[in-house]
């Protein structure tokens, strides 16, 4: 029988939502280990001068806790 947590990550990036997305997951699995999945909660643009500068995004990681 397994157990998962969810936790919340908030990632950014300068590129894309989608490299915000790879960088959340990829930092998270340095400290959280067993990661399952992970779904975007919310997305958000940092605006500076008209122009788009970061983005962000909220989003649940879903990871196996260890017997």
């Amino acid at each position: 029988m397994s157990i998962a947590k969810v936790t919340e990550v908030i990632a950014s990036s300068p590129k894309s939502f989608e490299d915000a997305v790879a960088n959340g997951v990829e930092r998270a699995d340095k400290t959280l280990k067993n990661i399952t999945g992970a779904w975007v909660k919310d997305q958000n643009v940092v605006v500076e001068k008209g122009k788009i500068t970061e983005y962000r995004v909220t989003m649940k990681v879903t990871f196996i806790l260890k017997d």
